[in-house]
């Protein structure tokens, strides 16, 4: 598939390598030639120097030539116009990250008619991880699948939890196997696909999938002790602070922004309903101590600076937040604060951009896809068709690769658990994980 992106920056850095890593044709476009001449420098793709929302450049880049279109340019508008052009030049595929919520939730406008396949707002996707996490206290990672029917957790194993001390095949509640698949663990680095055998250890960072509320409770059965957060401060009140705001106010939690511009104070505090909002430097002792100590509490930096995000956090931690995360855009910095584990979670909104994007990518069979930051590898949706080699064959007699575990299914808006006595059938929708190595031998699977 030949693939044009328009912009070079850490998006477009991010989906190039993804791409080229999938052995597709990469062409990209930015005004900067330094960005350019590093990507050209570590990937094999095509640059052309210029502003994508300029029909020359396009004409030069051989937009007519180009399956799909990714324009993640630094302005919203480039990334529309460059959108509406490819499609005149008959592109069937087109994809706008934008970063204001007033372009994603627009009621006046319809993008696909002109030309906008698939608006992504960054923001948006990534407000809605974290309000998965912030409301599943424990979990590492959440990605919702199956027009979110589905999720799939990842959560540590600790000393008290009653997942240790048994295989699988002699697990203590075999009810929870009938609700729950477990899809992965990750254990000193190394990554397992589970089999009736795995045992699990303290320190395992395990992945399991289920039902939201099923998830919910397993967790409170498989980690007994955690308790919900009672409060969540949320530093920043920029569009992933805000839009997390808006999301959190419809639970029991309580919710406090703080935000220094006074302006942005001010059109936070008219926009949300019951979230305290204080107009003042997250960095400053005296309004930290003024929000008060509390075990259960969470906090959240989503300020423009990353350094600022990092600190604030290390403070936060001290004043006795139980989780803290950061919204970190620089790669040098999310290596070196997971490395040294400074902070419960990274807040890297290009990921969340990037799994909304991939569905786009994959055959035509296939309806989502997902990455999550520390499960490598790709959670893939696919629509079964009367052809599939899979269709009317129970899972247990399937020859499925190493390294591939099928989650879950949904048929006729039902959730079925993956256990090996499920037929999968034509027109099912399957979740299905694998790890890094095998994606290559899967690929016939997903348009089968």
């Amino acid at each position: 598939m030949r693939i044009l992106i328009i912009g070079g920056g850490q998006a477009g850095a991010h989906l190039a390598e993804k791409f080229c890593e999938d052995d597709h044709d990469v062409v990209v476009i930015d005004t900067q030639p330094d960005a350019l001449a590093a990507l050209d420098a570590r990937l094999d793709l095509m640059t052309v120097v210029g502003d994508g929302a300029d029909p020359a450049i396009l004409e030069k880049a051989d937009v007519e030539r180009a399956d799909l279109v990714v324009a993640v340019a630094d302005r919203d508008d480039t990334n529309i116009l460059a959108c509406i052009f490819a499609r005149i030049r008959g592109v069937e595929r087109t994809v706008a990250r934008v970063s204001s919520s007033s372009y994603s939730t627009s009621r006046h406008i319809d993008f696909k008619k002109l030309g906008v396949d698939l608006l992504v707002n960054q923001y948006d996707e990534y407000a809605r991880d974290l309000y998965n996490v912030l409301r599943l206290p424990g979990s590492i990672e959440v990605a919702d699948l199956l027009d979110e029917r589905v999720m799939v957790v990842g959560m540590p194993i600790h000393m008290d939890s009653p997942l240790l001390g048994h295989s699988l095949k002699r697990f203590v509640r075999q009810e929870w196997l009938q609700k729950i698949r477990f899809v992965a663990v990750v254990r000193g680095g190394a990554v397992m696909t589970p089999h009736g055998d795995t045992s699990f250890l303290v320190g395992d960072a395990v992945y399991f999938a289920g039902e939201p509320d099923a998830v919910g409770d397993f967790m409170a059965w498989a980690w007994p002790e955690h308790k919900r957060f009672e409060r969540v401060v949320i530093a920043g009140g920029g569009e992933l602070g805000l839009q997390l705001a808006r999301m959190l106010e419809h639970t029991r939690m309580q919710i406090v922004l703080i935000e220094q511009d006074d302006k942005r104070a001010e059109l936070c505090s008219e926009v949300l309903n019951r979230t305290l909002v204080i107009k003042g430097d997250a960095l400053d002792r005296q309004t930290l101590a003024g929000i008060g100590e509390a075990e259960d509490m969470a906090y959240v930096a989503a300020t423009g600076s990353d350094e600022h995000n990092i600190i604030g956090c290390l403070v936060a931690e001290k004043f006795g937040a139980r989780f803290t995360a950061a919204q970190v855009g620089k790669a040098e910095y999310i290596g070196i604060v997971n490395q040294l584990r400074l902070l419960d979670r990274i807040v890297d909104p290009h990921l969340a951009m990037i799994n909304s994007i991939l569905h786009f990518v994959r055959g035509k069979d296939v309806q989502a896809a997902a990455i999550l930051a520390q499960l490598p590898g790709e959670l893939i949706e696919v629509k079964l068709s009367a052809k599939h080699k899979w269709a009317g064959k129970a899972i247990k007699d399937m020859k499925v690769p190493e390294g591939v575990i099928i989650v879950t299914a949904l048929r006729g808006g039902k959730v079925l658990t993956a256990t090996g006595d499920l037929v999968l059938m034509a027109n099912d929708h399957i979740v299905v994980y694998c790890l890094p190595e095998t994606l290559d031998k899967m690929s016939s699977f997903f348009t089968a």
